[in-house]
């Protein structure tokens, strides 16, 4: 007997998809995207902005995006995502459709319908593409957990909504929770 053939789909697939649709391609796969909750906006919102003030008052060659932003994680694979807030401070990684290679830094929200996707899926994507820095934000639960990648592996620190957390790309950009207004 044989088995069902899932259809792979690829980077053409996924940019011919109509622009109204969100979805991701992992490994082939896509998977669609809800709309966010008004509470996952406004965390994005003042992560983003503070993220992106900092790096604006500095002159740097890091750019913030904020979802969605496509991020073509290895040019090996069908896996396009679109991580909540990236950070890239690669210039030549950026292309007109998004980002082609690994972010530096990765801020994802937890969806409550689907929080396996951002504690396990990603992580194992982002870790195995070489992302410097992933953070977790969880609305439910109040905490943030922070990876650092070391050699291969990640390294973990959990936070909570009243923690001033340091980046760890940056010397000297701190992202303050209590302060966030959300």
């Amino acid at each position: 007997m044989a088995l069902s053939s899932e259809k792979i789909y690829t980077e053409d697939d996924y940019y011919n998809l109509p622009e109204d649709i969100r979805a991701e391609l992992i490994d082939g796969q896509i998977y669609y995207l809800a709309a966010p909750s008004r509470i996952h906006q406004k965390i994005s919102s003042e992560l983003y902005t503070s993220i992106n003030h900092y790096i604006k008052s500095k002159g740097g060659l890091c750019e913030a995006y904020y979802a969605p932003f496509a991020v073509k994680l290895r040019s090996d694979r069908n896996t396009i995502v679109e991580p909540d807030i990236s950070v890239i401070c690669s210039p030549d990684k950026l292309t007109d459709k998004g980002c082609t290679g690994a972010p530096d830094w990765i801020i994802e929200i937890v969806s409550p319908s689907n929080p396996g996707d951002d504690y396990v899926r990603k992580l194992n994507l982002y870790m195995d593409a070489g992302v410097y820095e992933y953070w977790i934000v969880d609305p439910q639960t109040e905490s943030i957990l922070v990876y650092f990648l070391e050699q291969t592996n990640f390294h973990v620190e959990k936070y909570t909504f009243n923690d001033k957390i340091k980046v760890g790309i940056y010397n000297d950009l701190y992202i303050d929770f209590a302060e966030l207004n959300f």
